[in-house]
Formats: structure tokens, C-alpha cells, sequence
């Protein structure tokens, strides 16, 4: 026996039909349609983020934000080169800020929507893991009921059996060791990205608190007078 055909042992297209078939199915009816597009997307940066790299270019970027606003002020700050989106857009932010209150609402808003976007794609791959198992026990009970049902025929039992244990097997490996741990690893790089993030609006809110908060100094009438 060759090692081709010893893989192909492990090769069933109706097993994988039920398992993998299934579990887009249930996946697919748990989230929405834009949902399941942005977890495709998230396998292109999967392994490319690196949150440590992220955080020591904001906190350079902060520093140049920072040594600009006490040079002029804040209005200039969308200046300074930044690097990823999130960077420029709170820099943009916090230039154009009528008061540190306008610039918080709009940090707690876009720090929420990012959460909640990364969060919906998080849960497609739970539901993907979640699905998987559930589906390879689908496929095996399948498969035992129409191996019971051919007990009179010696020639169908081995197909059945093997169909029965490689659903079993395909559930498994897809939902714990393909779905599961694509789940675990955004959720944490989520949290890893929202970390310097929230350092980030923290620093740039004391700017704004700082240039835009500050009392002006009033001239009393009789002085004027």
C-alpha cells in the first residue's frame, strides 16, 4: 500500500459534503452576510498583525503629536506622519476638535465600532467551531443508520463505518483545530489592538482637555471702564 492511498483512506467526499457543507450552512445562518465577507478578509492579516509593532508606532506617533501641540497647537497635529487609519483619523480628530468633550464622544464611538466589528467577526469562526463538531456527530449517526440498515450486505458495512468515523474526525479537526483557534487568535489581537488604542485617545483627550478646556482669562468690566 503507498502513501497515496493511504491518504486517500482519509478522504470521503460525502463526509466532507456533510461536514463542511453543514458547517457553512449553520455559520452562514448565525451571521449576516457582511459579517461572513470581513472573516475571509481577516485570514490576509492573521498572521501578518503584529499589535507590538502597532503600539510602539503610536506611541512615537503620540510623541510627535504631542512635541507639535506644545510648539503651536492642536489645530496643527494632523500634521505629523502617523501610521494605520485609526492614527490619522483620531490626529484629523483632534486638529478639527471644538472641545476635548467633541473629541471623546467621537473616540468612545470609534474605539465601540471597532470592538463590535472585530467582535461579529470573532463570532463567525465560533459559530464555524461550535458547527463543526456538532455536524461530524450529524454525519456519524447518518452514517451508523445506514450501516445498520445494510447488515445483510457485508460489502457496505466497511463504507458506512469509514464514512461514520471520518465525519466524526473532520468535525473535530475543523472546529478545534482550524475554526477554534482562528477565533482565538482574533479575539486576541483584538484585544491587543484595542489596548494601545485606548492609550492612545487616552493621551490625545489630555491634549485636547488641556488646550481646548482651558478657562480664558476674563477682563473685568471696571478694568475696561
Amino acid at each position: 500500500m503507498g502513501f497515496l492511498d493511504s491518504i486517500g483512506r482519509f478522504i470521503d467526499l460525502l463526509a466532507i459534503l456533510i461536514v463542511f457543507g453543514g458547517t457553512l450552512a449553520i455559520t452562514a445562518l448565525r451571521s449576516t452576510r457582511a459579517d461572513l465577507g470581513a472573516a475571509g478578509a481577516s485570514l490576509a492579516v492573521l498572521f501578518r498583525a503584529d499589535p507590538a509593532a502597532d503600539a510602539l508606532a503610536a506611541r512615537v506617533a503620540v510623541g510627535r503629536i504631542e512635541a507639535l501641540a506644545q510648539v503651536r497647537t492642536i489645530a496643527c497635529v494632523d500634521r505629523v506622519t502617523t501610521a494605520g487609519p485609526f492614527l490619522r483619523q483620531a490626529a484629523l480628530e483632534l486638529a478639527n476638535a471644538a472641545s476635548a468633550r467633541g473629541f471623546a464622544l467621537w473616540a468612545e464611538d470609534a474605539i465601540a465600532a471597532r470592538r463590535a466589528r472585530h467582535d461579529r467577526v470573532a463570532a463567525v469562526w465560533r459559530a464555524a467551531a461550535d458547527g463543526a463538531p456538532a455536524m461530524g456527530m450529524v454525519g456519524t449517526v447518518v452514517a451508523l443508520i445506514a450501516m445498520f440498515g445494510a447488515m445483510d450486505d457485508p460489502a457496505a458495512i466497511g463504507p458506512a463505518m469509514a464514512v461514520a468515523m471520518l465525519t466524526t474526525l473532520y468535525g473535530l479537526v475543523l472546529g478545534n483545530v482550524v475554526a477554534g483557534p482562528i477565533a482565538a487568535r482574533l479575539e486576541r489581537l483584538s484585544e491587543e489592538e484595542a489596548a494601545w488604542q485606548d492609550w492612545v485617545v487616552r493621551r490625545l483627550a489630555l491634549l485636547a482637555q488641556a488646550e481646548l478646556d482651558t478657562p480664558s482669562r476674563v477682563v473685568p468690566l471696571q478694568a475696561v471702564a
